[in-house]
């Protein structure tokens, strides 16, 4: 166990002098592990004299001897010489201008222009503000280390060589299983406050534990989130979902203190068990044994999932206070009151809203009784009732209740015919286009 006195004061070495280098006799990671389209591209940047590494969480991945998801390429090459270097490529991005270079067989890599830090003055924020509008501040390889969020994630490896490059500690923090975040935690999570929650994310993921000033910086900061981009804070929640270890990584957030801010939904579908509402408490494992088993599961029903708990709760608080079930109308309205701080927090387009609400409403329907078989097979043809079904199952596998109801329609499903493509936003299948009457010609 290496102390935290010598860990910082091997840090501070790596920041002012030689990054540690592992040579390939000496890690783990093997060119037939990587990505054939991400070697072509790290290939062709070596041989036009350009610096060309594998980064980030690829090579956190391999290290581990784990599959990685995405293969990201980092060079000291600018986005206008990569996009000269490969024709079959892309700009992308304002905030962070990056290649996207493609391929016959669908592959995409991302390529990356080393970075740093940028200089307080070329951000247009408030006086004092460290949050991060820009950057595209280029910079050397261990800049680019320095400003990147976990040391885990920092690590490099150069194809010219095949050694893994180590500029903040990373490799040290692997073998700890420590999420760590470089440089002072507090000014990091100030700069990108979506970090705090990636800490959580690769914590549950990876089945680490988060460092001690880190883990006080998120607490610190955590209000810090409502400043983020909302977009960007929908997109790392579903991430978050689909990670197959969602039920670890909002157990952080919860520990942490992120939970009542961000996702007080979330945050009641964790605590239900205390306070006597069930098994809600168990989606999250449910979710995770699904993504093992590589179940698809849409966005729509992820984040209907994080609702569903609310939903139903106000529902039996409603029904027991009134003396009598609620009717249809009512819970459409009651459901559309219950997400809308969720949806107006994240700020999902309405097309996303409209087809989270519309799952939630069928997943209402779905527990009603007496549906006869007809009546089944054509509620199975309404566009969001794969996401209603999916929402019915992760709820039944959670409270074991319903399994009757749930293959009933799950036999429905089986027996409907095959849908047409619908148009984006609409309701059912795509209707066949009218014929085009021809315009007869007056006689001569």
């Amino acid at each position: 166990m290496v102390h935290e006195d010598s860990y910082n004061q091997a840090v501070s070495a790596n920041a002012e002098g030689e990054p540690r280098i592992l040579e390939r006799s000496e890690h783990p990671i093997s060119r037939r592990d990587i990505d054939k389209n991400a070697v072509k591209v790290l290939y062709r940047l070596h041989n036009a004299g350009y610096r060309a590494c594998l980064v980030g969480g690829s090579v956190r991945d391999l290290m581990m001897g784990r599959k990685p998801k995405d293969f990201d390429v980092g060079t000291n090459a600018k986005p206008n010489e990569i996009r000269r270097l490969f024709s079959n490529s892309r700009i992308i991005g304002r905030r962070f201008r990056l290649v996207h270079v493609f391929y016959h067989d669908g592959g995409v890599v991302e390529v990356s222009t080393f970075r740093r830090d940028p200089d307080p003055e070329e951000q247009r924020g408030e006086p004092g503000e460290l949050l991060i509008t820009s950057d595209n501040a280029y910079g050397t390889p261990r800049q680019d280390a320095f400003r990147r969020d976990f040391t885990i994630n920092a690590l490099f490896y150069s194809i010219a060589d095949f050694a893994v490059i180590d500029h903040v500690g990373g490799i040290e923090d692997l073998e700890r299983k420590l999420v760590r975040a470089i440089g002072d935690p507090g000014v990091r999570f100030q700069e990108d406050p979506v970090r705090m929650l990636r800490a959580c994310e690769f914590a549950g993921r990876l089945g680490f534990g988060i460092e001690r000033k880190t883990q006080e910086a998120i607490q610190d900061h955590r209000k810090e989130l409502e400043k983020a981009s909302p977009a960007r804070v929908t997109e790392e929640v579903v991430q978050l979902l689909k990670c197959g270890r969602a039920g670890a990584a909002m157990q952080w957030m919860l520990e942490l203190g992120l939970l009542e801010v961000l996702l007080p939904e979330a945050y009641a579908m964790l605590t239900a068990g205390e306070r006597g509402l069930g098994d809600f408490g168990q989606i999250l494992p449910v979710i995770d044994r699904m993504v093992a088993e590589e179940r698809p599961l849409s966005d729509t029903a992820l984040l209907a999932a994080v609702l569903l708990p609310k939903v139903m709760v106000r529902r039996m608080d409603v029904e027991a206070m009134n003396g009598r079930p609620m009717s249809r109308p009512e819970i459409e309205l009651m459901i559309q009151e219950e997400v809308a701080p969720f949806f107006q927090r994240l700020t999902l387009s309405n097309l996303r809203a409209q087809q989270v609400t519309q799952a939630l409403i069928g997943f209402q329907r779905l527990c009603e009784p007496r549906w006869s078989a007809h009546e089944r097979v054509r509620f199975t043809r309404k566009p969001y009732f794969d996401d209603a079904l999916l929402l019915f199952e992760i709820l039944v596998q959670a409270t074991g209740d319903g399994r009757e109801a749930l293959e009933a329609w799950q036999a429905a499903a089986r027996r409907r015919p095959p849908l047409k493509a619908a148009p984006a936003g609409s309701e059912g299948a795509e209707r066949p286009r009218p014929r085009r009457r021809r315009r007869r010609r007056p006689a001569l």
